[in-house]
């Protein structure tokens, strides 16, 4: 069974920084892609940064370069999602999520984390 646990949420004043994680479990972490998106309320969810494990291929939003920087490390079959210079337009609710599929960085992923909840407080 696949699963995506996200962790490292929190509430940190504009400027700060936070460190997000997901561990995954249940397939070939290699051979997947996996993602970081995000769901403000009553926005739609978007899409933050991906990698491509087999090759660290790595995709940004124009909204995140240069502040967001995403990691994997496969020994954990963790990703990582580390945001500095973090504004109060980066609240959101964010999501993690895997495929198998080569380049594929959206919301047609097939497996998704719960959430962890980001609060940037100004």
């Amino acid at each position: 069974e696949v699963q995506l646990v996200e962790s490292g949420g929190g509430l940190v004043q504009a400027g700060g920084s936070l460190r997000l994680a997901c561990a995954t479990s249940g397939f070939t972490f290699d051979n997947y892609v996996i993602g970081w998106f995000r769901q403000a309320p009553g926005k739609e969810r978007e899409g933050v940064s991906c990698i491509s494990n087999s090759d660290r291929t790595t995709y940004y939003a124009d909204s995140v370069k240069g502040r967001f920087t995403i990691s994997s490390d496969n020994a954990k079959n963790t990703v990582y999602l580390q945001m500095n210079s973090l504004k109060p337009e980066d609240a959101a609710v964010y999501y993690c999520a895997a495929d198998r599929r080569a380049y594929l960085c959206g919301n047609a992923m097939d497996h998704w984390g719960k959430g962890t909840l980001v609060t940037v407080s100004s």
